[in-house]
Order: structure tokens, then C-alpha cells, then sequence
């Protein structure tokens, strides 16, 4: 299903979308951003989990800033609000999202990437949020996902620097879960897109809505939410499907 900037193949249940803009180190237009939102707001019934990469040696290189001079204070504050409700689709979407990562993971890029769920990294990824070096500040969703991962503290060093980190720092940090070899990574994010599609269904939904959300609730509510979890899911069929394969030593299936 090729689009102007996103590309979209869907094989088995699992959907690779591949940001197509070389020319352009794969920043982000509003008409790849656009292409992206589209998909996570309908995606075909029969997909069950996604890949996100890109093309010619570049995950994504952050806003294109010859956009973002374009626009005023309103539009510009209106843009951020759009990043961040895009951002929102893929994150609580409810459709497990794995990064395909390699060189630029910069600015939006790696506000893209902080709101995927798996974040595979190759030794050529550069991550950086670069922003304080052009006057500007993060507009996509940063100062929470990535100050999330990262703390306050180092995030703030990071933009006040500029500083990059390379594959091997950003799993130390958390910015990737896997560092793997030289063109390695669609390959490995695939095989893990394919591994999580065999979840139960219900169970992947409820950790890719509740868990983050818990992280912003108090101890009690969190408890409570998480008891909430546990009664939807450990009394799906799903849940019986699991016990009856483990107990004749099968592999489930689920819906």
C-alpha cells in the first residue's frame, strides 16, 4: 500500500511501515505525519502488531524545520497538539509497536520512537534531541516520554548539550531495549512483532493501556487499576485457552 511518505506492506498479521523520505534523512512533514496518524486510527482488522522503520540508513531525523519556521505562535502550539494526539494513537492505540532503529533518532524522530513499546537500535543510531542548539524547544511528546526514560535531570543535560548518544549508551539508558548488528534490526523487530502477535489479544490491549497510564497514579490507584487488569484478563477465554495449553503442555491459541 505505498503512500508519498509512508509505505505500508502487511504480511501475516504483522504491519511494516516504512517512513519514505531519503532525500530528507525521513524528517517529519505533515504529510508523513498525517500518512502515520491515518494509519493508527484504522488500522486493517487484520493486523496484529506493527514495525515502524525507515528507508536509506535513517530512522527519522526529527521535525522538518522548514516547516516549523512557517508558522506563528498559535500554529505552532496547535502543530505540537497534533504531534502529541498522533503520538497517543501509537502509544495507546491498543496494536503493539515495535522501532526498527538506525542512524538519525533525532528530535520528533526520537519522539517518535519513545512512543513505540519495543525499540530496537543498530550501531549506526544516533540519538539526540538537539532542539536548545536552534533556539527552539521539544514539541512532540518529549519533556514526558523521553524525560520519562531518561529522568529530568540527564534529559535536561542532553538538550542544554546537544550531546548524542550512540546505540550502546541509549540501551544503557533506556532508549533502546535490543542493540544488534549492521542491518539487523527490521529483521529482529519483525521476528519480535510476529513472537508478541501470539499474545492473547486482551492481554497485550490491557498492558499497552493500563501499565503507563499506572505509572501516573498514586500507589493505591495503581494497585486497584492492576487488580482491574488482572480480573479482566485471568477471566477471558484467552486466559483458560493459556491454562488448558500449559497443562497439556501445548502452545496456546489464541484468538
Amino acid at each position: 500500500m505505498p503512500q508519498e511518505f509512508l509505505n505500508i506492506d502487511i504480511q501475516d498479521g504483522i504491519a511494516t511501515l516504512t517512513m519514505n523520505r531519503p532525500h530528507k534523512r525521513n524528517a517529519m512533514c505533515d504529510g508523513l505525519l498525517a500518512e502515520i496518524s491515518a494509519f493508527f486510527v484504522a488500522p486493517p482488522a487484520e493486523v496484529k502488531a506493527v514495525v515502524l522503520t525507515g528507508t536509506e540508513g535513517h530512522f527519522c531525523s526529527g521535525l522538518d524545520l522548514s516547516e516549523h519556521v512557517a508558522r506563528d505562535a498559535e500554529g505552532t502550539m496547535r502543530h505540537s497538539r497534533n504531534w502529541h494526539s498522533v503520538m497517543e494513537r501509537i502509544q495507546f492505540g491498543g496494536l503493539p509497536v515495535v522501532s526498527a532503529m538506525f542512524g538519525a533518532v533525532i528530535g520528533g524522530g526520537l519522539e517518535l520512537a519513545a512512543a513505540t513499546h519495543v525499540r530496537i537500535a543498530e550501531p549506526s543510531t544516533i540519538f539526540q534531541l538537539p532542539e536548545g542548539k536552534r533556539g527552539i524547544f521539544v514539541g512532540g511528546g518529549a519533556s514526558v516520554r523521553v524525560g520519562r526514560i531518561l529522568g529530568a535531570d540527564r534529559m535536561t543535560e542532553m538538550m542544554l548539550s546537544g550531546r548524542k548518544y550512540n546505540a550502546e549508551e541509549g540501551l544503557a539508558l533506556g532508549l533502546a531495549h535490543y542493540a544488534v548488528g549492521e542491518g539487523e534490526a527490521l529483521t529482529r523487530a519483525y521476528e519480535m512483532a510476529a513472537n508478541i502477535a501470539k499474545n492473547a489479544p486482551l492481554s497485550n490491549y490491557i498492558m499497552i493501556q493500563a501499565l503507563a497510564r499506572i505509572e501516573d497514579m498514586s500507589k493505591a490507584d495503581g494497585l486497584f487499576t492492576e487488580s482491574l487488569c488482572a480480573a479482566l484478563t485471568q477471566t477471558s477465554p484467552d486466559a483458560v485457552e493459556g491454562l488448558a495449553a500449559f497443562l497439556e503442555k501445548r502452545t496456546p491459541e489464541f484468538r
